[in-house]
């Protein structure tokens, strides 16, 4: 196996400057560089992973911890944290916390007893002891898809439109971006059509309450990036409304989670906008999983004055509120019409065909690593927040013709 000796012989410089070549501590001439490339080509020289990061302090891995890798959004998610770590000669180390505070504590610090570089974390719904451990050990990180209140110590809300991996973020005050065609501070006084695959963006106008109980102090910045979820969830009830439905059920994720509060916040704004009343009785809760949606679908179902329209909030919990449907013999839309939060790859092959809103759950993940890189550079920049605009894929099961 050749060794850095050899490729120093071959192009004719000394063993230090291939050091400096490979591992970048150095400035060298072009010239020189390129004969150490061309050495290193010819000869199937492997550096020592090993030993360059003893040199430079960095193994180029990237520590990444989120539950239910099973879940389709999820893995996309991870596709995309993958593709943009390979992009910049970075490896990736998978851990799953199985959503509970004590095991994501125990995996991210066995993450960190890899010398992973820097992580990325999707935080369960009490991240407390894991705030303490990344900032207490100053552990650059990026939490991804779920938000912790009171950690981001720069800008929070900026805002990436579209699938926006390679726009430009632009920053400012309240989160947002591009509004859809669903404005919440509208009434709606007719079918509310937000158009076929179009962007779905900015937020509510301060803070959502209830994120996480108890403070979440740190002197640590973390950087964080998610998808947008009050509008989007906003978009959903009001489309709702506009088809006549008064009564519109929300089958919410598990409490705790950003996601779960923000997109009740939503729903709680959807229905400001469309001028009809908040009722506890129509929101249950199925804890972000099939079985808890079912539970809680069969809950809706079971009251005195069921809904006459649901929203899920996530895709997982989708499949489990179908199912309640079908054991009780009911049709989408005919009996009851139904959107849900999360597109995932066979929601168009459903009958009816699934509205949805669609987060781009790829371009979070590359995001996600190119944040955590620009922290690695420039570790004393203010942390920022980044949300990315969803989707709003119009389909049947809301009870719309079909369009195609």
């Amino acid at each position: 196996m050749p060794t850095m000796a050899d490729v120093a012989r071959s192009a004719g410089v000394s063993v230090a400057t291939v050091s400096h070549v490979l591992n970048g501590t150095r400035p060298v001439l072009p010239h020189t560089r390129q004969a150490v490339l061309n050495a290193v080509d010819e000869l199937g020289y492997t550096p020592n992973t090993l030993a360059r990061s003893l040199v430079t302090s960095r193994t180029r891995s990237i520590g990444l911890a989120v539950s239910a890798i099973s879940n389709p959004y999820f893995t996309e998610i991870l596709q995309g944290v993958e593709a943009g770590a390979l992009e910049h000669g970075y490896s990736l180390l998978i851990a799953d916390p199985h959503d509970d505070p004590e095991h994501e504590r125990k995996v991210v610090q066995l993450l960190h007893e890899r010398r992973v570089d820097g992580m990325i974390v999707a935080p369960s719904a009490d991240p407390r002891e894991l705030v303490s451990y990344l900032g207490r050990h100053q552990v650059p990180t990026v939490f991804l898809d779920r938000v912790i209140d009171g950690v981001s110590g720069g800008v929070a809300g900026e805002s990436v439109a579209g699938s926006g991996v390679d726009g430009e973020v632009s920053g400012g005050g309240a989160v947002g971006g591009g509004g859809g065609d669903v404005p919440v501070d509208a009434s709606v006084d007719g079918p509310v059509g937000a158009p076929a695959d179009g962007p779905v963006g900015a937020s509510a106008d301060g803070p959502v309450e209830g994120l996480v109980e108890g403070p979440v102090d740190s002197p640590q910045p973390f950087d964080q990036v998610c998808a947008e979820n009050v509008q989007p969830m906003a978009g959903l009830v009001t489309h709702l409304a506009g088809l006549g439905h008064r009564r519109i059920g929300l089958v919410a994720g598990l409490p705790g989670l950003s996601t779960t509060a923000e997109r009740i916040a939503g729903y709680r704004q959807g229905l400001t906008a469309a001028r009809l009343p908040y009722d506890d009785h129509l929101v249950v809760h199925g804890d972000s999983e099939s079985a808890g949606a079912e539970r809680a679908t069969a809950a809706l179902l079971s009251l005195a004055a069921p809904p006459t329209a649901l929203v899920t909030a996530n895709n997982a919990m989708t499949i489990g509120a179908l199912r309640a449907l079908r054991e009780r013999g009911l049709s989408v839309p005919d009996d009851l019409a139904l959107c849900c939060f999360d597109d995932f790859a066979w929601a168009d092959l459903f009958s009816p065909r699934l509205t949805a809103i669609a987060q781009p759950s790829r371009d979070i993940g590359a995001q996600a690593v190119r944040v955590l890189l620009e922290r690695l550079d420039r570790p004393d920049r203010p942390a920022r927040t980044v949300r990315l605009d969803c989707t709003f894929m119009h389909r049947t099961s809301c009870g719309c013709p079909d369009s195609g």
